[in-house]
């Protein structure tokens, strides 16, 4: 597809996000493989005795398990071979050819930019590619491309969508990467930013090197270990501070996490502010579609911005959301903070606006120290089509959520229905309705034969009389014989 081309009509614009399982059903015998790092439980093989019942039976078992430990591995569900293997319908296409194609296209047009080298897989989105990129006339400096497809919560119209895509470059404000140029055509964007050795406040937690693939970095770091407690006061006061001036904005973001923060010395800068117009899903959208509350940007910002604080204390992501114990942290602090976005009662009963974090006493001391004027002028016009955008978003995600809490209630009720002690239950009544059923036939034909052993008796002695006027008393004189 060129890259001014318009997606085809009723194109399935899919969310990468929805983690997909699977099942083994069967078995077949037929005549005849890591990047993470991670120790995934695959059953060992067997030479002799290959074939019988029960190694088969035991080998599905245990591959059932690898499968499972792949498909709830939040990284590993995300990744582009698991969707190609679990659903080869839908992901079938080659993404960095296609990428390759519309840069292509649009090196035609801005002749003065050149590829140095595609950065594989550095991102964990499977339609977002990116490249090394030079100036022709400055080839020292390096610098980031970064090509997306459309996501399902794409909202905005063709014309907005450019609008506002080429309007990036314009947003100045201290906690913002900066865009140096930015276009869409009506399927895709293309933007560039300049390379940051560093790497990002995700690189800097895992001690990892920015220009690796994704799954290498992050999925079984070589050290955990969290930031000091005051780069987390910094970094967390940088990022709500900057947060605040989106929602100010009216700007749609939810795409906070730690791959998405830049470090520039002791300065956090947001990237991909292009993923909400492009539609794309959030990388915690598993988590947090899973609690009602959570149901507004806003709210879905704290959300992965508690997510990010975990990151940053504890060297690693929660094992699960809600957190129900948070291990010690170098302040008590921290663990209000965390409480208030990643704990039971936060997930049931709602978030707290970043106004509101930023009261809290792990950041209201903190002093920044930026003389940078924040500066990013959206159009009325444009305002009012973001507004409607976020709406249809949100929606969106509340449907998703009334149909997740819809289904967890009917597996919770069929779990219930198939489960041991109710078996058992199930059982007992049944029997006692049928000692109950043998008893009322036993009286019922007892009954019966009574009546008939009665009526038979009756009819042998005594005159017949009509059932509805008794025989009354006699009245009459007694004679005596003549």
């Amino acid at each position: 597809m060129a890259f001014m081309e318009k997606p085809p009509a009723g194109k399935v614009l899919l969310d990468d996000t929805v983690p997909l399982t699977a099942a083994i059903e069967a078995s077949q015998s037929l005549q005849s493989h890591t990047i993470s790092g991670l120790s995934l439980p695959l059953p060992p093989k067997k030479l002799i005795g290959n074939m019988d019942r029960e190694f088969i039976a035991a080998r599905q078992k245990g591959l059932q398990n690898y499968l499972n430990a792949i498909t709830t591995n939040h990284i590993l569900s995300n990744c582009e071979l698991v969707k190609k293997f679990l659903d080869p319908n839908n992901y079938s296409a080659n993404y960095t050819e296609i990428a390759l194609q519309h840069v292509s296209m649009f090196f035609r047009s801005e002749p003065k930019w050149e590829v140095v080298e595609p950065l594989k897989d550095i991102g964990w989105r499977i339609r977002k590619k990116y490249f090394l990129m030079k100036i022709k006339n400055q080839p020292k400096e390096r610098l980031v491309l970064s090509w997306a497809d459309l996501g399902p919560d794409k909202y905005l119209s063709d014309k907005d969508f450019q609008c506002l895509i080429k309007l990036l470059p314009s947003c100045l404000h201290p906690y913002i990467y900066r865009v140096t140029f930015a276009t869409a055509s009506e399927s895709s964007a293309l933007l560039i930013r300049m390379f940051n050795e560093k790497g990002t406040l995700k690189d800097l937690i895992y001690k990892a090197k920015p220009k690796d693939p994704f799954l290498k970095k992050y999925c079984n770091p070589k050290k955990i270990q969290g930031l000091e407690l005051q780069q987390i006061k910094t970094y967390g006061r940088q990022i709500l501070e900057v947060l605040k001036f989106l929602h100010d904005k009216g700007f749609p973001y939810g795409h906070l996490h730690a791959s998405n923060v830049m470090l520039e010395g002791d300065t956090c800068r947001l990237l991909d502010l292009e993923n909400s117009l492009l539609g794309l899903p959030s990388f915690y959208r598993s988590y947090f579609s899973q609690f009602r509350k959570i149901n507004t940007l806003e709210s879905v910002d704290v959300h992965c911005f508690g997510h990010l604080l975990y990151e940053m204390t504890y060297g690693r992501p929660p094992d699960s959301v809600p957190v129900d114990c948070f291990p010690p942290a170098p302040s008590m602090a921290v663990v209000a903070v965390l409480e208030s976005t990643l704990s039971c009662e936060a997930c049931k009963n709602g978030m707290p606006t970043v106004s509101r974090l930023l009261q809290m006493p792990l950041f209201s001391d903190v002093l920044l120290t930026t003389s940078e004027k924040p500066q990013f002028k959206i159009p009325s016009k444009l305002k009012e089509a973001l507004r409607i955008a976020k709406e249809c978003i949100e929606k969106r995600l509340v449907e998703e959520q009334k149909q997740i809490h819809q289904h967890r209630r009917l597996t919770r009720a069929q779990s219930h229905h198939g489960s041991e002690e109710e078996r058992k239950k199930r059982k007992i009544l049944a029997r006692k309705k049928s000692k109950r059923s043998a008893i009322e036939n036993n009286e019922e034909q007892s009954m019966k034969y009574n009546n008939s052993n009665n009526s038979a008796g009756s009819g042998a002695s005594s005159p017949l009389t009509s059932p509805s006027s008794p025989t009354p008393p006699s009245t009459a004189v007694e004679h005596a014989p003549f």
